[in-house]
């Protein structure tokens, strides 16, 4: 899984903010590594330096092999609060792509079962 990770002019933190989040976003994605191909990780300040509020952005789209891609975003009032509501969105949404992929209504079947019990 390759992850891609950007921020706009007005954020500060730079190469080290950029390696702790996507270190903590390989760590609380591991269990869907298999399925992804690409995260692409942009952070942004919508409203510009010194405003205060929920204007900080964060925007995860997930590239998962042979499926469209899906985007989750969130917003704010810090770097660390946007960053890891997109990831629990983007959890969510991932749990229900792949995490009940194998499952059809929570079990198989008994219409083709024997009376015996068997298959």
């Amino acid at each position: 899984m390759q992850i891609q990770m950007s921020t706009d002019s007005n954020l500060r933190g730079g190469e080290e903010l950029l390696e702790r989040l996507e270190a903590e976003l390989t760590s609380k994605l591991a269990r869907f590594s298999d399925h992804l191909t690409t995260l692409n990780v942009h952070l942004s300040d919508e409203m510009g330096k010194g405003t205060d509020g929920e204007d900080l952005r964060c925007v995860i789209e997930a590239h998962p092999a042979g499926r469209k891609p899906v985007a989750v975003t969130n917003y704010a009032g810090s770097v660390a609060e946007a960053f890891n509501g997109a990831v629990h969105k983007l959890e969510r949404v991932l749990e229900t792509l792949f995490g009940r992929a194998g499952h059809h209504k929570g079990g198989e079947t008994i219409r083709h079962m024997k009376e015996d019990g068997t298959s």
